[in-house]
């Protein structure tokens, strides 16, 4: 029966990184069956497809570790062809380190990746031409650490979410430039409207540090935990919706589902910051904001995305290295797919790639 809803995605595959792998895996969207792995550079965090070109998009960030706790900030995009599932090209962005979040602009053939600051400039955002495959130009973001990165179905705005900077920082994508600073407590996840009406945030940021609402924390230590809706004509928070933990992944689906993966702590008498519990997929309206409902997944949700016609959810979890296959109509389970790792942490970024044509 489970394989049943899902066999109108035949041919449709899903990649996934594993951020200790350091590979990517590819699935059959169909079956779950394991199709290949190809192995990459140290740190692969973040993916992006390119239907036009038919090229995966794979940000390596760092030598060893994560934000905060890596030997070193990488400065390469490893690029791979989704059909022969081949490595054709790695691009090296130095001078700039640690990319991270992609996003894609298929009109213009323009890729945007995020890059950490360093001590002689902000964090910012490279263009990069998907043709050729070369870097075009830069936009500084005015944050040391912009993470994740979106833009506006028109292709003329991007939103960058900044680890520490108590803002979402508001890019013209035309000229080039840094327009506006919308204020959030330090935000993760990232995602926009259909009609770029609205972005969406989490926030706050999601150290252990600044760790959100675990138990033991009293509400004055730390911001509410959950989405900053943000409406992009006014550039101001108009709404929260809460969550009950601290958020990571924002997604929003093609049927307009607002998908956030919550990570939860449990009490540890070893450990004062506790230790992380099963964690939950959250499901929203992204147009009314009602809560549509909960589904339990692996540990430490880090990544979600969704089939091409929206029914079927994805949530990669860091620490169990899983991915939760999830219909979202029914709001049950349907699978949950094992991503080797070769240590700590595992599946991390991934790719929905429908068949050809």
């Amino acid at each position: 029966m489970q394989q049943s809803v899902r066999s109108d995605l035949a041919g449709d595959v899903l990649a996934v990184v594993s951020q200790s792998g350091p590979t990517v895996s590819f699935f059959d969207a169909a079956t779950d069956r394991h199709l290949e792995t190809v192995d990459v550079l140290a740190e692969p965090h973040e993916l992006c497809f390119d239907p036009v070109q038919r090229l995966i998009w794979c940000a390596n960030t760092y030598r060893s570790g994560y934000y905060h706790a890596n030997s070193g900030r990488r400065s390469e995009l490893t690029v791979i062809d989704a059909d022969t599932r081949r490595i054709v090209e790695v691009v090296d962005l130095a001078p700039e380190q640690g990319p991270h979040g992609l996003a894609l602009d298929t009109v213009r053939g323009r890729l945007y990746v995020s890059v950490e600051g360093s001590g002689s400039r902000p964090g910012g955002v490279v263009v990069v031409d998907t043709a050729t495959r070369r870097p075009i130009g830069r936009i500084d973001t005015g944050a040391p650490g912009p993470h994740w990165f979106v833009v506006d179905p028109a292709g003329r705005a991007g939103y960058a979410s900044n680890k520490e900077a108590p803002f979402v920082s508001v890019v013209d994508l035309d000229r080039g430039v840094l327009t506006d600073r919308i204020e959030v407590p330090g935000s993760e996840g990232i995602a926009v409207s259909a009609d770029g009406a609205r972005v969406f945030v989490a926030a706050p940021y999601g150290s252990f540090a600044n760790r959100g609402r675990i138990p033991g924390d009293s509400p004055e230590e730390a911001p509410a935990t959950g989405i900053r809706v943000i409406d992009t004509a006014s550039a101001s928070v108009t709404a929260l919706l809460p969550t009950e933990h601290v958020v990571f992944p924002v997604h929003v689906t093609a049927t307009g589902r607002l998908l956030v993966g919550e990570l939860r702590m449990e009490p540890d008498p070893a450990s004062r910051l506790g230790r992380q519990a099963a964690g939950r997929l959250t499901v929203f309206s992204a147009a009314g904001h009602e809560r549509l409902g909960t589904v339990e997944v692996g540990r430490f949700p880090l990544t979600i995305t969704s089939s091409a016609d929206g029914r079927i959810g994805y949530v990669a979890c860091v620490s169990s290295s899983t991915v939760d296959v999830v219909d979202l109509d029914a709001m049950r389970p349907l699978a949950r797919l094992d991503v080797a790792r070769r240590g700590e942490p595992g599946a991390h970024g991934m790719a929905y790639l429908p068949k050809p044509g």
